[in-house]
């Protein structure tokens, strides 16, 4: 045998010992508020509706798999956000973690600006109508394409991330005969509790310019030193899904820092800092996400405190909420094709979709609920494994649950929370069509975008 090959036993596979996982909620037919977007609820026949409309009818309406998101939902948070933080800070909300056309007019109307980092995202935004000016590129490696596209159409912020993008952007920007704004962005040697590939202020990573290594004090003193560019900043963001702001004021401390060291060195007191974004949100019951409310008064005063006794001014506020907006928004409807129990482990049911429409779990190892829709039943919990159809044994939307043990080809079962980072990052892995994102508000229900076609695939490949 190979010294690298490996039998497989009865726990291979990441089998949970007994006991490990939780016992079976009390009631798996209850929706818990937490995980599922305002508008849920279970009519008089126990099918689950969404605003005001039951998943058989959008099954049957717009397929399965498809991501149902609650546009009730999503205004109810970005308005809660852009409350917060009032008058006196910024919210950008982060295209990254899903954006389309209606997303972008949502925000416009709802008075929130976009943090977008690529072309792509831009010309999205650009398209539904965003004023530039409300808009911010982020991104480590930006083309000098895309940076001449950006200053060309008069984006307020460009997020510098290196020594090569702030020479770049300063002689793009001279040729063009344009002042442009910009923050520097700048790792803190905040270790984030989360997962290590969306933890995003320690040193060993591709973000930012060093606090503690001198680089982000050598690029402040780079950008003012080009007439092209308008230093308005620090950008500072410390990792994603995190529940609490301890990371937040370290980070803050360590930004107020820089702007004493900036003025005491330039004379220069700047006038905006950025913390990002990050804050996370209620996948399971067992979450515990921070209100925005919460979320705005604790920043404001770590940053008050920490200016006045440096004796700065208050600079204004920026923060970057995206999978707090959206993530709860939104749910992932599925068809059950087949229910595959193993005796004395769990019961596979595999779905219509999987990897290519939510690659989290296989990713970050995330964890997620889920729950039978098309129906209540009173059938005993089973431990299960939500699995999808592609040909990869990592294929995994849902790695322990439980669901009701007369669980039938059919049932229609659905995720919720999925709304941030499941269609952005979608794929099309063994030519999977990446699901449609369907729109619901007031009974009714549009698609926002559509299921792709097996033309659009062929459409691509050129031969």
């Amino acid at each position: 045998m190979s010294r690298s090959a490996h039998p497989a036993g009865p726990r291979h596979g990441d089998v949970l010992p007994e006991g490990h996982y939780q016992a079976p909620p009390a009631d798996l037919n209850a929706l818990d508020p937490k995980v599922w977007s305002r508008t849920v609820a279970r009519d008089a026949e126990g099918v689950a509706t969404v605003g005001g409309i039951d998943v058989k009818r959008l099954a049957a309406e717009f397929g399965t798999p498809a991501y149902v998101l609650d546009e009730e939902d999503f205004r109810t948070r970005a308005r809660a956000w852009r409350d917060a933080f009032g008058s006196d800070a910024d919210v950008y909300y982060a295209g990254k973690a899903f954006l389309s056309k209606a997303i972008v007019r949502w925000l416009h109307e709802e008075g929130l600006n976009l943090d977008v980092c690529s072309v792509g995202e831009l010309a999205v935004a650009l398209a539904a109508g965003m004023p530039p000016e409300r808009i911010a590129l982020h991104g480590n490696n930006k083309s000098v394409d895309e940076l001449e596209h950006a200053v060309k159409t008069g984006v307020g912020h460009i997020v510098v991330d290196s020594y090569e993008e702030i020479e770049r952007l300063a002689a793009i920007a001279a040729r063009q005969g344009v002042r442009q704004q910009v923050l520097i962005r700048i790792t803190v040697g905040v270790e984030a509790h989360t997962h290590e590939f969306i933890a995003t202020a320690h040193e060993d990573q591709k973000f930012g310019l060093s606090l503690n290594g001198g680089a982000a004090a050598e690029a402040v003193r780079r950008v003012l030193g080009h007439d092209s560019l308008e230093l308005r900043g620090i950008h500072s963001h410390i990792g994603s899904q995190i529940f609490d702001t301890a990371g937040f004021e370290v980070a803050a401390r360590r930004v107020v820092g820089l702007l004493a060291e900036i003025r005491d060195e330039h004379g220069v007191e700047l006038p905006e800092i950025d913390l990002g974004g990050g804050l996370g949100i209620a996948y399971t019951s067992d979450d515990d996400p921070r209100e925005p409310a919460e979320i705005a008064a604790a920043l404001a005063e770590i940053v008050r405190r920490e200016c006045a006794a440096a004796n700065l001014d208050t600079p204004r506020l920026s923060v970057e909420p995206g999978r707090a907006i959206v993530g709860p928004t939104a749910f992932t409807l599925y068809e059950v094709g087949t229910v595959k129990p193993l005796e004395g482990l769990r019961t596979y049911v595999s779905v219509d979709g999987g990897m290519s429409d939510n690659i989290r779990t296989a990713l970050y190892d995330a964890e997620y609920s889920v729950a039978l829709v098309s129906r209540t039943s009173e059938a005993e919990p089973m431990l299960v494994r939500v699995v999808g159809k592609h040909c990869e044994s990592g294929d995994i939307v849902v790695r322990d649950a439980f669901l009701p043990a007369d669980l039938t080809p059919g049932d229609l079962i659905a995720v919720p929370a999925t709304g941030a980072y499941c269609r952005s990052m979608a794929s099309n892995y063994n030519h999977a069509l990446k699901p449609p994102v369907v729109a619901v508000k007031d009974g009714a229900a549009r698609v926002i975008v559509r299921r792709e076609t097996e033309e659009d695939l062929l459409r691509l490949d050129i031969g």
